[in-house]
């Protein structure tokens, strides 16, 4: 599974020592060239660009517009820096504006004169890797900050440190330290040789919330004191009573949405019949390759015709079934 999955690559520096340096922040912080990226309520700022095909870009801003941003800005995070020749760095900063109304978050839309604030799934598929890898990023950093504004120690508020990459609570006596996380998740395409006689298949299966007709690979998360090979065969038990082994890595994804780390598998089954638990899951089904080739792709809104789909191309379940059919196919 070598080819790259969507929101991977950062190319930054992330200054992890420097960034320990309150006056190496402030400076980045207080400079025309920093790049600063606006977010509001979970949502990037974006613009369509016209390159021969509209593509879609992150909007930095810098100078002027971005000292006003800061004024507005709950949290600022220092991402990392872009070096520029052997003495330059230009550094990336998030800024969370998310407690400004819509009309607000608008005024700061206007004064990149371009762009708006939108969710990253609806173009992250669509834009250069490593601006969405960015985008990414940073919208994790701000959820994190977002979640722990209080300290789960002793419940007293916490103030950010390291340039965005540690809290500290209000404890005078022992002030506890918060450092970002992310939860590990398993997702997993189990796949049998000749279930019920029909050749290879995979199982898939959906979750009511998700847009009509969509299905995919079984998912969950890592429960404390299991190994992710384990915690694949429990979520794939649990979900359908299908019993799986040969549980093998393929690859993994940063899923900022909200906040986890995607560790993808294949697994093969050692049995068929499905029984789902429906607290977990609508619906599961074992799918050929054949079946699978006559899907649609993701789309918000109602299917046509009952018109089954495919997960997001931006998403590591899309190119979990992806790589299936490429091996199937390939014999």
């Amino acid at each position: 599974m070598a080819k790259t999955l969507h929101y991977t690559g950062i190319t930054l520096d992330r200054a992890a020592t420097r960034r320990r340096d309150e006056a190496w922040v402030d400076a980045h912080l207080n400079h025309a060239a920093t790049r600063f990226i606006p977010l509001w309520q979970g949502r990037s700022l974006i613009c369509m660009t016209e390159t021969g095909d509209t593509v879609p870009e992150p909007v930095f801003l810098t100078g002027a517009a971005a000292q006003a941003l800061i004024v507005e800005a709950g949290t600022t995070v220092i991402l990392g820096v872009e070096h520029e020749g052997l003495e330059n760095e230009i550094a990336y900063v998030a800024a969370d504006i998310s407690t400004l109304d819509e009309q607000a978050a608008g005024e700061i839309s206007a004064r990149a004169d371009a762009g708006e604030f939108m969710d990253l799934r609806r173009v992250g598929a669509v834009m250069a890797g490593d601006m969405g890898a960015l985008l990414a990023y940073a919208r994790g950093m701000i959820h994190w900050h977002q979640r722990h504004r209080f300290c789960g120690v002793c419940g007293k508020p916490t103030q950010s440190r390291d340039g965005g990459y540690m809290r500290v609570c209000s404890d005078e006596d022992t002030p506890h330290t918060h450092f970002p996380r992310t939860d590990p998740a398993v997702i997993m395409l189990v796949a049998h040789a000749n279930p019920e006689g029909q050749g290879p298949a995979c199982l898939l299966g959906r979750q009511k919330k998700w847009v009509e007709g969509m299905y995919s690979t079984l998912a969950g998360f890592v429960d404390p004191g299991e190994t992710l090979e384990e915690a694949v065969a429990r979520e794939v038990e649990e979900e359908s009573a299908i019993r799986v082994t040969d549980v093998r890595y393929q690859a993994s994804q940063p899923w900022p949405f909200p906040s986890s780390l995607m560790l993808g598998f294949r697994a093969r089954a050692t049995t068929t019949e499905i029984d789902i638990d429906p607290r977990e899951i609508e619906d599961a089904r074992w799918f050929t390759p054949e079946e699978l080739k006559n899907f649609g792709e993701w789309a918000n809104g109602p299917a046509v015709n009952g018109e089954m789909r495919l997960p997001r191309r931006d998403s590591i379940a899309r190119r979990l079934i992806d790589d299936w059919l490429e091996d199937v196919a390939g014999g």
